[in-house]
């Protein structure tokens, strides 16, 4: 249930067009200053390993004094913003980290947060952008032969999930490559098919421009510390919202376990190959000796590097409330410590979810908002481009992550459906700037 103060806002659905277009331009744009910088023409996939001489690479310990107002005025404040009233439980004690996000996937409400545009480096969770960026391009079905061009200038240390020169994969196995074993070399992959590292990263900033996603600036396209590459836990929360308007996404992102193909060998005149087990990384989908499988959980992607520490962001259902939470660099030097503020975050939103007033909300892309302006337009939940091999969203519910996908009998963590909820139009869309995502069902429960 809404909170009870949303009434009277929500009931402003015979506002005009073009008045409501003018309320979401004052709204949604964020101040020049403020906006991501330009794609650079010649940036490098090739970071060196040394970026502590970029103030971005290597961020502050106190955020800055003014940071972008995209979502509302309350989420350029640094600390804690939250509304606390009667009902409405405490924040969790103890949270370390630099930035986090509390808010509703469908209806966009932002819960609570702190620090929530301060731009750190986001790690691999930037593979959210580079996914939803590229994922629509290819068919699942589409095969592709590894020539050592495309494993060139990956950085040291880099996290891999085991891609040979001269093997051959689908899509759909360097997709499983990226989101269950962060793998940089699936990553480049990708990118060299979609012509390259630099058309790959220029585009994945054109897309978070497009999302409204300000804070965002990308170097690499799979998150490997580079000066000047940062995001936010506001921008990573805007990303995978539109990412999981994707049936693919989806399925990649709360898949546990699969099968990747190993190398070709030949032995007595036969060629046979092998396969090996990977798992997803995400520690909330998983589980780990110290901590448990959310319950709930979908998703989406984690990260850790030198320069940002640990980064999550995650999406899970309980009671027929989505939310998603990220959380950006813990300063406690804790095993899975990122696992464990986003669970309490969760815990908390779960809770707090139709008591608490919003204090910002996640805005909609630019094209969405463009579509409702017009006359008897719908908004479509889509985002990142057409349906291409089932990447796009669809209309009709469709499958979750196949046993095929799956090993061990872990199964995937989530039964998902591409049915859209009841989307607003017009005038009403524009006021209450929603984009809801495909509903969420609940997880399967494990075997």
């Amino acid at each position: 249930m809404p909170a009870p103060k949303k009434t009277a806002r929500r009931s402003l659905l015979v506002i005009s067009v073009v008045l409501s277009s003018a309320l979401s331009s004052l709204v949604l744009t964020a101040p020049v200053s403020l906006a991501a910088p330009s794609p650079s023409p010649s940036t490098s996939a090739s970071p060196s390993p040394s970026t502590s001489a970029s103030p971005s690479a290597s961020p502050s310990v106190t955020p800055p004094a003014n940071m972008s107002t995209v979502g509302g005025e309350r989420l350029g404040l640094p600390g804690a913003q939250v509304d606390l009233a009667s009902g409405v439980p405490v924040l969790p004690k103890g949270l370390s980290a630099r930035s986090w996000i509390v808010a509703d996937a469908e209806s966009g409400d932002v819960l609570a947060a702190n620090n929530a545009h301060w731009r750190l480096p986001p790690a691999s969770t930037l593979k959210m952008l580079f996914a939803d960026t590229v994922l629509p391009k290819f068919a699942k079905t589409q095969k592709h032969k590894v020539v050592p061009s495309d494993l060139a200038g990956i950085g040291s240390g880099s996290s891999m999930v085991g891609i040979k020169e001269g093997e051959t994969y689908t899509v759909h196995d360097l997709w499983l490559g990226v989101f269950l074993r962060s793998g940089n070399d699936a990553v480049h992959v990708l990118s060299q098919m979609n012509d390259g590292i630099d058309n790959t990263v220029n585009e994945m900033n054109a897309h978070a421009e497009e999302l409204q996603a300000l804070d965002t600036h990308a170097v690499s396209p799979d998150g490997y510390d580079a000066p000047g590459q940062v995001s936010s836990a506001y921008d990573l929360t805007l990303i995978a919202r539109s990412g999981l308007q994707k049936k693919d996404f989806r399925e990649y992102s709360s898949t546990v376990s699969a099968k990747f193909p190993g190398e070709t060998t030949k032995k007595k005149g036969k060629t046979t190959r092998g396969s090996f087990e990977i798992q997803n990384t995400n520690r909330l989908l998983t589980g780990d000796s110290d901590i448990s499988v959310y319950p709930g959980i979908a998703g989406v992607k984690n990260g850790n590097t030198t320069n940002a520490g640990a980064t999550f962001t995650g999406v899970a259902e309980q009671g027929g409330k989505v939310l998603l939470v990220t959380v950006m660099n813990p300063q406690k030097d804790e095993r899975n410590e990122v696992y464990k503020e986003t669970a309490q975050l969760f815990d908390w939103g779960f809770k707090a979810a139709g008591k608490v007033e919003p204090v910002g909300e996640l805005v909609p892309p630019k094209s969405a908002v463009q579509a409702s302006a017009q006359p008897g337009a719908n908004a479509s939940g889509e985002a990142g481009g057409t349906d291409a091999g089932g990447a796009g969203t669809s209309s009709k519910p469709v499958a979750s992550a196949t046993a095929e996908t799956a090993s061990g009998g872990m199964g995937v963590a989530l039964a998902i459906t591409g049915g859209l909820l009841v989307v607003l139009a017009g005038a009403a869309f524009l006021v209450n700037r929603r984009w809801p995502l495909p509903d969420l069902v609940r997880r399967r429960p494990r075997p």
